[in-house]
């Protein structure tokens, strides 16, 4: 699986996305959004929510995201970024 892959599959699920679990922005970080991934390499989505959400809902959006891409995903709010990391990681997203 590649980037362009990635991205198709998340945008054709975005309004679902979007819809079913309140989701306002999405993107790609990581080795995937740097060319830099390897056999056996997890996708690196960053959210950002409309409203608070229950730990259930979050790991069922993990688990939705996993079973369409059909590789593991790293899911991580943009409000829960390490402040050392987040400028790089922001500068690298690529929003879908």
């Amino acid at each position: 699986m590649d980037l362009k892959e990635i991205k198709k599959i998340i945008k054709n699920n975005l309004a679902f996305i979007k819809e079913k679990y309140g989701v306002k922005e999405v993107g790609i970080f990581g080795s995937f959004a740097t060319g830099e991934q390897k056999k056996g390499s997890d996708v690196d989505v960053l959210v950002e929510f409309n409203r608070s959400i229950t730990l259930l809902k979050y790991a069922n959006l993990k688990n939705f995201l996993e079973d369409q891409l059909n590789i593991k995903v790293d899911l991580v709010q943009k409000s829960g970024l390490k402040p050392l990391i987040k400028d790089s990681i922001l500068k690298e997203t690529i929003y879908l």
